[in-house]
């Protein structure tokens, strides 16, 4: 009965020793549970905060980029218009140049038409693009060619606004007929002069002894390997007069070295492949021939 009452009470010890286990287990638990809820919200948070951060970020950088975008079409619009100014102001001085002209010219009897423009502005219309001179040749004619107002001339006017456009149409195909046959002398003229450097390099070669299309030609004249005083031709091949003027004193004694290395190679070669050492040599007449026997025989008494 006594040992049944201890086990009763050890159990009940145990017992107790397992409730404060699972109590204790239980508040760890809860702990552990709402310290991981709260990280969760703290995350939750941050993510809230990073999420409106970018938007910000995002959001400013398309106003920047909308800035950046606006000014330079305000810039692209400011240069557009200064350069319409400045083609404006160019036509008005070209239109007062030409009624100068014209009425010079009709002052002085129709005098001969003097032509060229200023090297300058041919260059600066060379370094321009296509796209340039197609904007300038837009800006130009919307200058130019103004709207007729049709509505507001009678039967008079409107046959003297088109004998007027008549003429204007003839003094333009006058003037191209013009540039088109000077372009023609003028292409004439670089021929000719282009013939005459020729033969003035020709003149030049043949002083010098060579060949009369040597500095006229495609490329350069070739080198001559041997002198123009020798009266026979020169047979020999371009290797051949190259060699000629490589090496010196280093490439002979290099070849003489070689060849007497050759020479001793082959001394050496023609020797007999076996040699008998000296003390197994056979003796000439008068001497012993057996005496170089005996220290082998001393040794072998030794032994």
């Amino acid at each position: 009965m006594a040992d049944a009452a201890e086990e009763a009470k050890q159990k009940e010890a145990l017992n107790g020793q397992l409730k404060e286990y699972i109590a204790e287990w239980r508040k760890t638990r809860e702990k552990e549970e709402e310290e991981l809820k709260k990280l969760k919200e703290k995350q939750a948070k941050r993510k809230e905060i990073r999420a409106e951060q970018e938007k910000k970020l995002n959001q400013a950088k398309k106003e920047e980029e909308e800035k950046l975008r606006k000014e330079e079409n305000e810039k692209k619009a400011k240069e557009a218009e200064e350069k319409k100014k400045r083609l404006e102001e160019a036509e008005a001085k070209r239109q007062e140049m030409l009624e100068s002209q014209k009425a010079s010219k009709e002052g002085a009897g129709g005098g001969k038409k003097s032509g060229g423009g200023a090297p300058n502005d041919a260059r600066r219309e060379m370094t321009k693009t296509k796209e340039q001179l197609e904007e300038e040749k837009k800006i130009a004619l919307s200058i130019r060619i103004k709207p007729l107002e049709l509505e507001a001339l009678d039967s008079d006017e409107i046959k003297a606004k088109a004998e007027e456009l008549f003429k204007i149409i003839v003094q333009l195909e006058t003037d191209k007929y013009d540039y088109e046959q000077r372009r023609v002398t003028q292409d004439y003229e670089l021929n000719e002069l282009k013939e005459r450097q020729k033969a003035q390099l020709r003149q030049k070669a043949l002083k010098k002894g060579l060949d009369p299309e040597a500095f006229s030609g495609k490329y350069p004249p070739p080198i001559r390997m041997y002198s123009k005083y020798e009266r026979r031709t020169d047979t020999r091949t371009y290797d051949d007069r190259k060699k000629l003027y490589e090496g010196g004193w280093e490439v002979i004694r290099a070849e003489s070295l070689d060849a007497i290395w050759k020479e001793k190679y082959e001394e050496w070669s023609k020797r007999p492949s076996k040699r008998l050492p000296k003390r197994f040599r056979s003796r000439g007449p008068g001497e012993e021939g057996l005496e170089t026997q005996k220290p082998l025989e001393g040794v072998r008494r030794r032994r």
